[in-house]
């Protein structure tokens, strides 16, 4: 495994969940961490959390479907930090329902977080990467890329498409040293989820730690190789056709 301190990492969808876990485990790693996200509070307690654990964070405010918003965080970044070594793309939406009723405008919502978004930052950090060859782009992916669940047709096709936008990358990337990875968790036990009494959040559960480990894994192995993709589930989770 590769050290990962001193290296510099943005992780969007910084302010709960997952990318507020990986966050915090590159913090703790001797990364340090751009926290980007839509809610100032919420940055501003993954900070804490990652000062905490010894590591330093500054956070950013930053709605990554506006790409005005995407290029001018990736530019105050370089200007005051430097050269980005990591990309994490954690932001993400739920959303479905009955396949008939779901309107355009739910449709783009989803798609334009967990989409367009991911390739709007995974476009600024390749143009940063590129002239020194070198870097590391993660895509926090689903399961529900390859098994949907039921009424669940924006999520699964915005998680779908990030899996062929992360392989086109990773291709277009390594002749220029940048790896493009996806981590796609089952069931996390996200604060979103603990909050909600849905069936499918009382099914087996791994914690926001457990994919943070792996991230942090996936981002440190040796420079000369990459991990292109990687499924963890819970066990005992219903999976292969969801049952």
């Amino acid at each position: 495994m590769e050290s990962l301190v001193g290296r510099l990492a943005i992780v969007t969808g910084a302010s709960s969940g997952i990318g507020k876990g990986v966050a915090v485990g590159l913090g703790r790693a001797g990364v340090t961490v751009i926290a980007v996200g839509r809610s100032a509070d919420r940055l501003g307690e993954t900070c804490r959390a990652i000062s905490t654990a010894g590591g330093i964070a500054r956070p950013i405010q930053c709605d990554v479907t506006m790409e005005s918003e995407v290029v001018a965080m990736f530019d105050a970044v370089e200007s005051e930090n430097g050269p980005v070594d990591i990309l994490v793309n954690s932001a993400g939406v739920f959303g479905g329902g009955l396949f008939e009723e779901i309107t355009l405008i739910e449709w783009r919502r989803v798609l334009d977080v967990n989409l367009t978004g991911s390739f709007l930052c995974m476009r600024e950090a390749m143009r940063n990467m590129r002239p020194r060859r070198r870097g590391r782009i993660l895509n926090i992916g689903s399961i529900s890329s390859f098994v949907p669940r039921p009424m669940s047709a924006p999520y699964a096709a915005s998680k779908a498409g990030l899996v062929g936008l992360s392989r086109a990358a990773a291709i277009d990337g390594r002749d220029h040293g940048i790896a493009v990875g996806c981590l796609h968790p089952g069931n996390v036990a996200t604060e979103m989820r603990q909050t909600t009494d849905e069936p499918m959040n009382r099914e087996p559960m791994m914690t926001v730690d457990d994919i943070a480990a792996l991230a942090v894994a996936m981002l440190g192995i040796d420079a000369g190789a990459t991990v292109w993709e990687l499924t963890a589930l819970p066990i005992d989770q219903a999976y292969l056709g969801r049952g």
